[in-house]
């Protein structure tokens, strides 16, 4: 039998029923100036504040941006197959993606187009003067990159391979894999456009784009630095281990020195990208009680069964026979803590996404699972087999995505990205 959701309030009496209604009837009329003024204020827009698009986050680094990054509100994941057929011009195309996405991530003044006669030298669908908007470009590799092709078996990441079925899965060849792949991150979905299509314009003669998908946040989730809630209505990344903390990081993400890894790889991760369909019609169909327990948490709150904040300790040891959180639920089954407090060693980093209607006339939505990690198999891997044929599965239903390494970051404006890699290369041969 599944536990069901303790109820920590005691039922109040009629009486006691009344009183709180009268006091809540008097306090809203000791309180309706104050809510006049304030919906005054609302309404008044020379008194809202103002959203602010000109937070730039920093492209160079040891690591690149948008693994850590707190999560923005928009997203595009995007993979390529690339075209060119010499290791100079594989070369030439990730100079000019590290040339576009640090031109991107900093606040610019469009360029005048000289000649009318010509097109414009960018979209222009952000205006004269175009703000970074926390945009996050972010650049990963997919193991058939490493193919005879360009030479580069010989100083492939040592994890990285491709991302075969689980026994819940329906892959679609058409939307998984790619030799590159782009996740574009910012707070408006018209800068995350913006970037695309400028990506894509200077990229064009190298690549061209293999599957597309959009993604997208709650925004009072994000506004609010609260941990965003998913389309089944849950806090998702609630068990992510804390970013400001540098060894666990290490530990973790990051690809360090003395990994087992090329040289080359260290400051990279390696990156699982998982689309996921919702049966959200079924969901919105199945009892709290049923929800609750498929998860392992409460709805409202987020926190584990049992408990009343988000971040509680959900005391799997107190709970031997799984009577309150169930063995089979998603966090138990995916974060076990046993033997240790991070059984699955990565960081998720997530989006909805909403493709309208499938051809049986069902919402077509569900989540961008994305993860990163220091080790493929240690990461993703195990902690989905933990999850193989859980209660979950009844209502999702995997159909792309792939797995990719994140490349290294670029220290200083006088590098490029895959710089180590191309170095290594000419280094074997």
């Amino acid at each position: 039998m599944k536990a069901k959701p303790q109820d920590h309030a005691a039922p109040a009496s009629f009486s006691r029923r009344n009183a709180l209604k009268t006091l809540a009837i008097s306090s809203a009329v000791i309180a309706a100036p104050s809510l006049a003024a304030n919906t005054l204020k609302a309404n008044n827009p020379t008194n809202n504040c103002q959203p602010s698009y000109d937070k730039t986050i920093a492209f160079e680094g040891l690591h690149q941006a948008g693994v850590l990054t707190p999560e923005q509100k928009n997203a595009t994941f995007i993979a390529f197959n690339v075209t060119v057929d010499t290791i100079d011009k594989l070369q030439s195309l990730f100079k000019i993606l590290t040339k576009r996405i640090a031109y991107l991530t900093q606040a610019q003044t469009s360029p005048k187009t000289a000649n009318d006669r010509m097109p414009p030298a960018e979209s222009g669908i952000l205006g004269t003067h175009i703000q970074p908007d926390s945009l996050t470009v972010t650049v990963s590799l997919g193991h058939r990159l490493f193919d005879n092709r360009f030479g580069l078996d010989k100083i492939k990441p040592y994890h990285l391979v491709e991302m075969t079925s689980f026994p819940n899965d329906r892959l679609e060849k058409e939307w998984c894999g790619g030799d590159i792949t782009l996740q574009i991150c910012a707070n408006s979905q018209e800068s995350v456009i913006y970037a695309v299509r400028d990506l894509l314009r200077h990229s064009a003669p190298f690549m061209f784009p293999l599957w597309k998908i959009d993604g997208f946040l709650p925004s009072r989730d994000i506004d609010n630095h609260s941990t965003p809630i998913n389309l089944f209505g849950f806090k998702d990344g609630t068990g992510n281990a804390p970013t400001n903390d540098k060894q666990l990081m290490d530990e973790l993400i990051w690809v360090t020195t003395g990994s087992k890894e090329p040289n080359w790889c260290t400051g990279g991760s390696y990156q699982a990208i998982r689309l996921i369909r919702f049966n959200l019609e079924f969901w919105d169909r199945t009892p709290l009680e049923d929800q609750e327990n498929d998860f392992g948490r409460h709805k409202n709150s987020g926190a584990p069964i049992g408990m009343k904040q988000e971040h509680d300790d959900p005391e799997f040891d107190k709970d031997p026979h799984g009577d309150r959180i169930l063995f089979d639920s998603h966090m138990r089954r995916a974060e076990p803590r046993n033997p240790e407090r991070y059984t699955a060693k990565l960081r998720r980093r997530s989006y909805s996404y909403s493709l309208g209607l499938t051809s049986n006339g069902l919402l077509d939505m569900g989540l961008i699972f994305v993860s990163y990690q220091k080790n493929l198999k240690t990461g993703f891997i195990d902690t989905q087999k933990r999850l193989n044929g859980e209660p979950l599965e009844r209502y999702i239903k995997p159909f792309g995505g792939g797995y990719y390494f994140v490349l290294p970051g670029v220290k200083n404006a006088q590098e490029y990205l895959a710089q180590g890699m191309f170095e290594a290369i000419k280094n074997a041969s």
